[in-house]
């Protein structure tokens, strides 16, 4: 039996469209003109036999039977794109991963090369900016960000939620295995909120909260790391980040006491999985960081 298919090109128009309730956003990604998201989405409409969209006045909104269609062609065109991009015999192209700048320079350049080495016709570009790029429009395939306890990034996935622990250059310490109270002798470096050294604390016992010093200024992310490297103090932070150093001896953990609060997600863009070589990058980035994540993310103290 013949299927009753329209075009495919009115498809991906609507489909784009659908996605981002603007014909502007779906010409930007599908790179025409606003006209011909209009005249194809026009064409189907009137192949179908209903309306799509209306137009409203705070902009375009899909219709009840426009909802229905796209729930079924999204997915749809999905498997369509994700069964053509399989038969290639490897993944290629150049791949957009815009990252915070620690886990940028502390654990993904740690690890690229063994990416680029398995997978070299695969150009991944990166970025490092604390600026989330928006994915929605395209300005990079992925995005890793630092989410707190309770916030939610849409279309993102848990990547690390690694306790912190506090770490300090091997040089600085009197004591291999410090206590709390031996730690207030030390500058206290720390890489999260303003409360952390507080919750550390309060964990770990021995250490009125008002013993715990007030922190009237913090270095960037990178810079404690750096600091703490150089025997400046002593840093709190998640141990994926400062892996490498503590595997070259340049930082060592002082304390088996850590805390939780909350961890990095991988934020992809509608669609972008479609393509192999951003599945490929995904999935290895899955496996680099398997040994710091918790499936159960419940940001509960470890003492």
């Amino acid at each position: 039996m013949s299927r009753t298919l329209p075009p495919l090109n009115a498809l991906r128009a609507f489909e784009a469209a659908g996605r981002h309730q603007s014909f502007s956003r779906a010409a930007e990604e599908l790179r025409v003109s606003h006209s011909s998201i209009s005249r194809h989405v026009r064409g189907l409409e009137d192949r179908l036999g209903v309306q799509l969209f209306r137009d409203l006045s705070r902009g375009l909104v899909l219709t009840d039977d426009g909802a229905a269609y796209l729930a079924q062609v999204s997915p749809a065109l999905d498997a369509i794109g994700i069964a053509t991009e399989g038969l290639a015999e490897t993944p290629e192209g150049t791949i957009t991963v815009n990252s915070e700048p620690l886990f940028a320079t502390k654990f993904l350049i740690q690890h690229l090369a063994t990416f680029t080495g398995a997978h070299p016709e695969v150009n991944v570009r990166l970025e490092a900016s604390r600026h989330l790029a928006d994915v929605a429009r395209y300005e990079a395939d992925l995005a890793i960000r630092f989410v707190p306890p309770g916030a939610r990034y849409p279309n993102s996935e848990l990547l690390t939620n690694a306790m912190l622990y506090p770490f300090a250059a091997p040089g600085l310490l009197r004591t291999a295995k410090p206590s709390p109270r031996d730690l207030l002798s030390y500058p206290l470096l720390r890489d999260r909120s303003e409360g952390s050294w507080d919750r550390w604390f309060a964990l770990a016992g021995g250490v009125a909260p008002a013993e715990v010093p007030a922190f009237t200024w913090r270095l960037s992310s990178v810079l404690s790391v750096e600091a703490a490297i150089a025997g400046q103090g002593v840093l709190l932070v998640s141990e994926e980040v400062v892996a490498g150093e503590v595997a070259a001896g340049r930082l060592l953990r002082v304390s088996d006491i850590g805390i939780r609060e909350g961890g990095y997600h991988l934020v992809r863009g509608h669609g972008v999985l479609r393509r192999k070589a951003v599945r490929v990058f995904r999935d290895w980035l899955f496996e680099q960081t398997a040994a710091w994540r918790t499936p159960d993310e419940n940001d509960q103290p470890k003492g």
